[in-house]
C-alpha cells in the first residue's frame, strides 16, 4: 500500500514533526491552531459564481495548493462542491503574509476575507484582505498530481480519495442526487417514507443468509434485517396506502463486484396494484431518474453502451432459459429431474451455494444466472418466476407453477425485484412449511418461518405490489463505477 505524499516512513515522520512544531508557533503568533468556528458569507462554489468587485466575501476550506512569487502568492481552497483561488499580497497583509508563508501547510484549513476578482488567466479569485487560521493538518496529503493510485487505499481512506479525486467527489454528489430524485418521484406519486426495524426476530423478506447477534437486555438472539419487506407490508395492513424505505440491509454472503454483505436497499409497496402496474411505474421512475441526473436515456458503462429508450422488453423466466440453453423448466417438476438434465448438458455452476443440497428453486436461479443473465445489457423485465423461487409472491391465476413477479436486469445486474404480493395467509403458511422442509434438508438459501407476519396476514391485506432495488448497484451503473465498493463511502474492509 502506498504511503501518502512521501516515499519513506522516515520522511513522513520528519514532515509530521515539522508540522507539530508549528502548533506552538501558531499560538505565539496569535492564532488558534484548532479554531472554534468561522462565519462564512459563501460556500466556495457560490463565491466562484459572484461578479467581480464584491467585497467582504468570507470563505473557508482546505488549502490544496499555494505558490509564492516574492511578495505575491496564489493558492486554492477546496471543499466537496468545488474550489476557488485566493491571492495574497504582502503590501496588503503585512505580517499575516509572513505568517501564512511560515505557518500554513498544504492540507491546513483557513478562512479568508476579501474582494472577488478575475485574474489575467481568467480564474475567479479572492483577493485577500484578512486571513484566519482554522485547523492544522499534521499529515501531508498525497502528491497532488498523482493523488492516490492504490485502489485499496482509496477505500480505506476515502477522505483522501475525496480530497484528491474530482471523479470520486462527483460520484458521491451524484449518489446523494439519485436519492433525492427517487424520493421526489415517490413522494409526488403518493408514497410515504417510513422506518422499519434493523434488529429482527426472524430473518425474512428475502432468500439470504443473515447476520446473527445477541440482544443482551432482552437475552434473545436476533438478526440484522436482510430486507424490510415484511414490516413494510405490515404497514400496508395497518392502513398505509403506499410506503417506502431506504433500508440499510445485511446478508452474510459473498462479496464481489456486484454484491456487498451490507448495502442500501430501496423497497416500496403499493396497495391495489399488481406486478404489471408496478412494471409500468418502474419504467417511468427510471426514465425520470436518468433524465434528471444525466439529461439522457443513454449511458456508457465500462465501454458498454446501454439504452433505456423505448418500451422495455418483457420475457418470462421459462422463455429466457429455454432460449439460452434449451431446458424447459416446466418439464422438470422435481429438483432431481432438473439436476439430471443440467448434468446431462454439462452445465456447471461457479457458486458458494452447496448445489448438492439446493432445492429446485435455487437450481433454477443458478441456471438463469449462468446461461441468461450475463447476456442482458439493455433494460429487460423478466417475469413469471417459478413458485418455489418466490416464497412471498402471489401465484399466477393462469399458471399456479409460477408467480406474478418481475426483475429488472440491466447489464447483467438485477437492479429491481418486484412482486404481486402474496396476501393469502393459507397459501403463505404452506409455502413457509415448504421452505422449512428445504432448510431441514440443508438448503440454506431458504426463508425462516415468520408466524407473527403470518398472523398479520390473517387479519387481512389488500392486493399489493412491492418492489426492491439495490441502490448501490444502480449508482454504480449510473456513475460508471466498476464495483459496489466504489460507490459506498466507507465500505467494510478486512483490518490491516
Amino acid at each position: 500500500m502506498e504511503t501518502p505524499a512521501v516515499e519513506t516512513q522516515a520522511e513522513l515522520n520528519e514532515q509530521m514533526r515539522v508540522r507539530l512544531e508549528k502548533i506552538p508557533q501558531l499560538r505565539s503568533a496569535g492564532y488558534h491552531p484548532f479554531a472554534e468556528r468561522f462565519e462564512r458569507t459563501h460556500r466556495l462554489h457560490e463565491a466562484a459564481a459572484l461578479p467581480d468587485g464584491q467585497k467582504g466575501i468570507k470563505v473557508s476550506g482546505r488549502v490544496i495548493a499555494i505558490r509564492y512569487f516574492g511578495k505575491l502568492a496564489f493558492g486554492h481552497l477546496y471543499d466537496i462542491d468545488g474550489k476557488i483561488q485566493f491571492a495574497l499580497q504582502k503590501n496588503k497583509l503585512g505580517k499575516q503574509f509572513e505568517d501564512i508563508k511560515n505557518l500554513v501547510d498544504i492540507g491546513d484549513f483557513i478562512g479568508v476575507e476579501g474582494e472577488v476578482i478575475t485574474t489575467k488567466t481568467g480564474e475567479k479569485t479572492i483577493d485577500v484582505d484578512k486571513f484566519t487560521f482554522l485547523s492544522k493538518s499534521l499529515r501531508p496529503l498525497p502528491e497532488k498530481f498523482h493523488g492516490i493510485s492504490d485502489p485499496e487505499l482509496k477505500l480505506r481512506k476515502r477522505y483522501l480519495d475525496l480530497i484528491m479525486s474530482e471523479e470520486s467527489r462527483d460520484r458521491f454528489r451524484k449518489r446523494t442526487k439519485i436519492f433525492c430524485i427517487i424520493r421526489e418521484f415517490l413522494n409526488k406519486n403518493g408514497f410515504t417514507e417510513i422506518d422499519t426495524p434493523v434488529l429482527t426476530n426472524k430473518a425474512t423478506g428475502a432468500l439470504a443468509r443473515p447476520f446473527a447477534t445477541h440482544h443482551n437486555a432482552l437475552d434473545i438472539d436476533v438478526y440484522l434485517r436482510i430486507a424490510p419487506e415484511t414490516y413494510l407490508k405490515r404497514a400496508i395492513a395497518g392502513g398505509f396506502d403506499r410506503v417506502y424505505e431506504f433500508a440499510r440491509s445485511f446478508r452474510n454472503e459473498g462479496m464481489d463486484a456486484s454484491h456487498l454483505p451490507d448495502f442500501t436497499l430501496l423497497e416500496y409497496y403499493c396497495a391495489y396494484w399488481n406486478y404489471v402496474d408496478n412494471m409500468n411505474f418502474t419504467e417511468a421512475l427510471f426514465k425520470e431518474l436518468l433524465m434528471k441526473l444525466n439529461g439522457s436515456l443513454k449511458l456508457t458503462y465500462e465501454g458498454t453502451d446501454i439504452s433505456f429508450e423505448g418500451e422495455w422488453p418483457r420475457y418470462s423466466f421459462r422463455e429466457l432459459i429455454l432460449r439460452d440453453c434449451g431446458i424447459d423448466i416446466d418439464k422438470y417438476a422435481t429438483r432431481e429431474d432438473l439436476m439430471s438434465e443440467i448434468k446431462r448438458q454439462g452445465i456447471r455452476f461457479e457458486t458458494d451455494v452447496d448445489v448438492a443440497k439446493a432445492g429446485r428453486g435455487t437450481l433454477i436461479d443458478l441456471l438463469y444466472k449462468k446461461v441468461s443473465r450475463p447476456q442482458l445489457i439493455n433494460p429487460v423485465f423478466i417475469t413469471h418466476h417459478p413458485l418455489d423461487l418466490s416464497p412471498l409472491a402471489r401465484k399466477n391465476d393462469q399458471n399456479p407453477m409460477v408467480v406474478d413477479r418481475f426483475q429488472l436486469v440491466v447489464n447483467g445486474w438485477e437492479v429491481v425485484n418486484a412482486y404481486s404480493e402474496l396476501v393469502d395467509p393459507v397459501d403463505q403458511a404452506e409455502r413457509f412449511k415448504q421452505q422449512a422442509e428445504a432448510r431441514a434438508h440443508g438448503d440454506q438459501e431458504t426463508m425462516d418461518v415468520d408466524n407473527d407476519f403470518l398472523q398479520c396476514m390473517e387479519f387481512g391485506m389488500p392486493p399489493i405490489s412491492g418492489w426492491g432495488m439495490g441502490i448501490d448497484r444502480i449508482i454504480a451503473l449510473l456513475t460508471n463505477a466498476s464495483t459496489l465498493r466504489d460507490v459506498v463511502l466507507f465500505p467494510l474492509m478486512r483490518p490491516e
